[in-house]
């Protein structure tokens, strides 16, 4: 991928706040396209979602895709939600937050779509969740969960994963500090990308091994169009810590390992917040033998029991092929969003913007994610569990209620 493309699709802070300018200047009349129910029963349901297909985020973005494509594809099957037939509308929009902007103002004024579904990554939730609350629409999004997203306190916004991202590497210090004092790390390396949802997942690690006693001996904040990692990792070689904290997205966290593994430096532990959960892209990016021990945070694995995830499991290997080994999280994650979709209409009759949005913030809702609830602004309550690639699979090693195997430990050298 060029560097311009990079600096292209991964925007920074700067342009987020123009971006929010340029909504803010947008008309704030509540599209008629938005009232779900008040339509015949016999009328579509049609909801609309950017999602990067192409551009940095398009490989978990092709996974968010197949999940709410599989959804409709399901319900439908069973009537579809209160007798009318789900149809999506999905667009992409290049991993850019400019392009998510137009992609949702397009969806609700031109396409008046009756419903929206969140994009790929916190970069793009941001700027495509205040379109959304300016029309009036609820935004159930699976994969955008960094702090700035909430910072934006809006009520129509359903982050759908089990907690905030910033805690999902909670996990991984949550294991760590449970070891035997003789088995923790002593030291630690920080290798962040300047990302709102990367850095803050590793960021939060630091300060909880920090306190632990775990000393820092290098940290980097890397720019988005980063890619030559061989300076940053032959650092962190150089520091030689024994547990290296990488706040990741995909492309670099693949080009962290090849970095390394040319290096010839393995660490003790090794976390990775995005690229290493991807079941089937960082096997194949990085080659199966280096995937061995290196650890991230997940919400759903094979053979998991909470609701629906049995279906879910057989329905995607009978529609897409593969085994469930190979099941990208994201595409559970999209998935799940209908699910919620689901339980509202049994239990309200409607499947309009505001009753999604009233109800949401109610109770407790039974996911293949497990049970998610919400706070006002869209933060869910729960928790992460950590997995480990082991065998050639991703498998989830702690907490032990949900542990198919022990952790390993030390990480085994590349190709091991």
């Amino acid at each position: 991928m060029s560097g311009s493309n990079r600096l292209r699709t991964r925007t920074s802070a700067i342009a987020l706040v123009g971006l929010m300018s340029v909504i803010s200047a947008c008309s704030a009349s509540p599209s008629s396209g938005g009232t779900g129910s008040s339509a015949p029963a016999g009328k579509p349901l049609v909801i609309g979602a950017s999602v990067s297909l192409t551009g940095d985020f398009a490989d978990p973005g092709k996974a968010v895709k197949a999940g709410y494509e599989l959804w409709a594809k399901e319900v439908n099957a069973k009537g579809g939600i209160l007798g009318r037939q789900v149809e999506f509308k999905i667009v992409d929009d290049t991993s850019s937050p400019t392009q998510v902007v137009t992609n949702y103002q397009n969806l609700i004024n031109q396409d008046k779509v009756d419903l929206v579904f969140g994009p790929f990554s916190s970069l793009l939730t941001v700027p495509a969740s205040q379109v959304a609350k300016r029309y009036g629409y609820s935004f159930l999004e699976p994969a955008g969960g960094g702090p700035k997203v909430f910072a934006q306190k809006l009520d129509n916004l359903f982050f759908v994963q089990p907690a905030p991202v910033v805690n999902s590497g909670d996990v991984f210090a949550d294991w760590i500090l449970s070891l035997p004092a003789a088995a923790r790390p002593k030291t630690a390396a920080y290798a962040e990308l300047d990302d709102p949802f990367a850095a803050p997942i590793a960021e939060n690690v630091r300060a909880r091994f920090e306190a632990a006693g775990i000393r820092t001996v290098y940290k980097e904040v890397y720019p988005a169009e980063t890619q030559d990692f061989s300076p940053i990792m032959a650092k962190v070689a150089s520091a030689n810590p024994d547990v290296l904290v990488s706040g990741t997205q995909s492309e670099d966290a693949y080009a962290q390992v090849k970095s390394l593994v040319q290096l010839k430096f393995s660490p003790k532990f090794m976390f990775m917040s995005n690229g290493a959960n991807s079941p089937v892209e960082f096997p194949s990016k990085v080659g199966a033998a280096n995937t061995t021990g290196v650890m991230s945070a997940g919400d759903w694995f094979p053979g998991s029991t909470a609701p629906g995830s049995a279906d879910f499991t057989a329905a995607y290997i009978k529609t897409y092929g593969g085994t469930a080994q190979k099941i990208d999280n994201s595409s559970a994650e999209a998935y799940a969003c209908g699910q919620l979709l689901e339980q509202i209409a049994a239990k309200t009759g409607k499947i309009d913007n505001a009753t999604i949005i009233a109800t949401l913030h109610q109770g407790t809702w039974p996911t293949l994610l497990g049970d998610l609830k919400w706070d006002a602004i869209g933060q869910p309550q729960g928790s992460f569990h950590l997995v480990q690639w082991q065998g050639g699979s991703l498998v989830p090693v702690f907490p032990a209620e949900i542990a198919k195997a022990a952790p390993v430990y030390p990480k085994p050298s590349w190709g091991g």
